[in-house]
């Protein structure tokens, strides 16, 4: 074996050692720069995705930058993520621009509030986990589950917990004469989460391949 051929070798296999150390420590300094680029594109998002209205509910893009935490800095780093891009929806919750989520908030305060941070905290967590248990037999396919179960995951809370307030839901002027179910799965959740589906499977995989070319020049 040469010496380029070595070289070779021993990145490929440091390389992944330094990836798992930097998840094991989570409050790094390069973790903690990753935590606020991160978090600066979840504020973006967000506001670019509540431009983007369909029906009660505005679109969530913000669940790209949970995954790629969950991805890159461990499930750990995920529900944080996850949980600071709960507060930043929270915030948009609360000032009335999420039309059904302000309609709840303002019926049932803490249901709502716990909904919305667990939810999203959630996402992160499992994002996170799957990743870690299927990254080694297939890094790629570990990306796209982890990409899916997000959405997955933060839709599938949301409406178990809307239903808790399904009595302020079926008193609205939203339900329009509908069961709150098919109100909750097909009107207010249906389109919205094929878009976020979309969307998180075409762009958490792309920025996550851009970020793993990056980190392999700076090893």
């Amino acid at each position: 074996m040469n010496k380029e051929e070595k070289n070779s070798e021993n990145v490929s296999v440091t390389e992944p050692v330094a990836e798992e150390k930097t998840r094991a420590k989570l409050f790094t300094s390069r973790n903690i720069a990753w935590f606020a680029v991160l978090l600066a594109l979840t504020v973006v998002l967000q506001i670019w995705g509540s431009a983007i209205r369909i029906g009660a509910n505005t679109v969530n893009f913000s669940l790209i930058p949970v995954v790629l935490a969950a991805i890159l800095l461990g499930p750990v780093a995920g529900a944080v993520m996850g949980f600071a891009s709960a507060v930043v929806i929270l915030i948009y919750v609360v000032l009335g621009t999420e039309p059904l989520s302000f309609m709840m908030f303002q019926d049932h305060p803490f249901i709502t509030v716990a909904l919305i941070l667990i939810k999203t905290t959630a996402a992160g967590l499992v994002a996170g986990v799957l990743y870690k248990v299927l990254e080694r037999k297939n890094p790629y396919l570990a990306t796209f589950v982890a990409a899916g179960a997000a959405p997955v995951v933060n839709t599938g809370l949301y409406i178990l917990g809307a239903l808790l307030m399904s009595d302020t839901i079926a008193a609205s002027g939203f339900a329009d004469g509908m069961s709150v179910i098919y109100f909750l799965v097909v009107v207010a959740a249906g389109v919205n989460f094929l878009i976020e589906f979309a969307v998180n499977m075409v762009a958490s995989p792309a920025i996550y391949s851009v970020i793993r070319v990056v980190r392999k020049r700076s090893y």
